[in-house]
C-alpha cells in the first residue's frame, strides 16, 4: 500500500516540540493576536497553515533571553504564558490549552489545536521550585533547563561547563519537574547535563529542538551517545530544522562569519529583549550576521541554504540510532532567522513526511514521528509524576 500523508496526518496531527510566536507577538505585534486566523505571512506561523501543516498539537516556547536577571525574567515569562492563554482565548474554536496527554488528544479529536506550554530555560525559574510548581499550574509542561547562558544551577551547551552538569540544586530540580509531571527539556544544554539529568531522570526527558550531533557538528545537537541513553530513558528527541543544526554547510558558513565580525571587531549578534511590546505591520526577519557592516562579505560568501533532504537525514539517524519511537519533531519556527528550502514554515511538515516516505518511512512509522512519541512521553511523565499539578 503507498503512504498517504495526509491520512498520516489526519490519523496522527503533527505534535511540534518548539514554536516561538509568543515571542514574535511580542517584539513585532505588541502581542496583538489579531490576524492569526487570517494569516500572518510576515511570521512563520498562524491559523490556517498550522492547520494545511497537519499540526494538531503545538509546544508553545515562552522564550525570553537567559542574559536577563532572573526577576526580570520571570515576569517576562509570566507575560509570554499569558500571550499563550491570549490566543487561545481569542480563537477558542481553533485553539485550547491542554496540559495532558488525555487532553491533549481530546482536543485533536475535538478538531482543536491543543495548546501546550514549554518553558525555554531555567533562569526562568529564578532557582525556585515554588515558582516551577506555580509555573506547572499555569499550563506549563516542559522546561528547557538553560538557555545560552549557565543558570547558577545548570551548564548550558554556549559555554564551557562550570558546574559538571548540575549542581545539587539542580538535580533537585530535575527531580521536583518530574515529581510533578513537568518534561524535562534538555535542548540548550551542554553535554555533561544531558548526561547528569539523565543519571536523575526516573520518567522520560526530551530534547525540544535539537538534532544530531553526528551529522553536524553543533553543541546544540545530540551525541550517538547521548541518543542510546534516551531511548533506555524512554525519551524523545524533536528534531528542529533550524539551518547550522541541519546542515554542515551552514554551520561552517556561520563560523566563518563569525570570525570575519571578530576580525573585523565587531560584536557578536545578540537577540534584544524589548523593554516594552512594540507594533509593526509588516516584522522582517534579518539573519544574525547579515548586517551593513558586514554586507560585502556576505555578498562575496553567499549563505547556502539548508534543504528538506537534510533535515530527513537527521530523522533518520535518529531513528537509526534511538529507534523510531524516540524521534518527533520540533521545528522552531518563528524562532530561527532563516529555515531550510521547502520549510518555510508551519504548512510544510507534509513537505518532510513525503520525503521520508519516499525512503521507505511506513505510515506507522511516520505517525510515531509525527505525535504519538511525544504524546507517550507526555503520558509516562504524568503517569510517574506523584502529584501532577495543572
Amino acid at each position: 500500500m503507498s503512504v498517504d500523508v495526509t491520512r498520516v496526518l489526519r490519523e496522527s496531527p503533527v505534535v511540534d516540540g518548539h514554536n516561538d510566536l509568543p515571542w514574535q507577538l511580542r517584539v513585532h505585534r505588541g502581542y496583538a493576536v489579531a490576524g492569526l486566523d487570517a494569516g500572518l505571512p510576515a511570521l512563520h506561523t498562524d491559523l490556517p497553515r498550522l492547520r494545511a501543516g497537519g499540526v494538531g498539537a503545538q509546544f508553545w516556547s515562552v522564550y525570553v533571553p537567559s542574559s536577563l536577571p532572573e526577576p526580570e525574567a520571570l515576569v517576562s515569562t509570566l507575560e509570554q504564558i499569558d500571550a499563550v492563554h491570549r490566543m487561545a482565548a481569542a480563537f477558542p474554536d481553533e485553539l485550547v490549552v491542554t496540559a495532558t496527554a488525555a487532553a491533549t488528544r481530546d482536543a485533536m479529536a475535538a478538531g482543536r489545536i491543543a495548546s501546550l506550554i514549554g518553558v525555554e530555560g531555567g533562569h526562568s525559574l529564578a532557582s525556585s521550585t515554588a515558582v516551577l510548581r506555580c509555573l506547572a499550574r499555569l499550563g506549563v509542561r516542559y522546561v528547557t533547563l538553560t538557555h545560552n547562558h549557565h543558570t547558577p544551577w545548570a551548564d548550558s551547551a554556549a559555554h564551557p561547563p562550570v558546574h559538571g552538569g548540575l549542581t545539587d540544586e539542580g538535580r533537585a530540580i530535575v527531580r521536583e519537574m518530574q515529581r510533578i509531571g513537568v518534561l524535562v527539556d534538555l535542548a540548550h544544554v551542554a553535554e555533561c547535563t544531558m548526561d547528569a539529568a539523565l543519571d536523575v531522570a526516573t520518567a522520560p526527558v526530551i530534547f525540544s529542538h535539537s538534532s544530531c550531533r553526528a551529522l553536524t557538528e553543533h553543541g546544540r545537537n545530540v551525541p550517538d551517545r547521548v541518543l542510546h541513553r534516551l531511548r533506555d530513558n524512554g525519551g524523545v528527541v524533536q528534531v528542529t530544522f533550524v539551518p547550522p543544526f541541519v546542515s554542515a554547510e551552514v554551520l561552517a558558513w556561520e563560523r566563518a562569519a563569525d570570525a570575519e565580525r571578530a576580525r573585523r571587531g565587531l560584536p557578536a549578534g545578540v537577540v534584544p529583549w524589548p523593554p516594552a511590546p512594540r507594533a509593526h505591520e509588516e516584522p522582517v526577519f534579518t539573519d544574525r550576521v547579515v548586517a551593513d557592516d558586514l554586507a560585502d562579505w556576505c555578498a562575496a560568501n553567499p549563505r547556502p541554504r539548508a534543504t528538506v533532504a537534510q533535515v530527513a537525514d537527521h530523522v533518520e539517524h535518529a531513528r537509526e540510532v534511538a529507534g523510531v519511537e524516540h524521534v518527533g519533531l520540533g521545528g522552531d519556527f518563528d524562532g530561527t532567522d532563516t529555515l531550510p528550502a521547502g520549510l518555510e514554515d508551519v504548512s510544510t511538515y507534509p513537505r518532510l513526511l513525503a520525503e521520508l516516505a519516499d525512503r521507505g518511512w511506513t505510515e506507522t512509522e511516520l505517525a510515531a514521528l509525527t505525535g504519538r512519541n511525544v504524546l507517550r512521553v507526555l503520558r509516562d511523565a504524568e503517569e510517574a509524576a506523584e502529584e501532577l499539578l495543572r
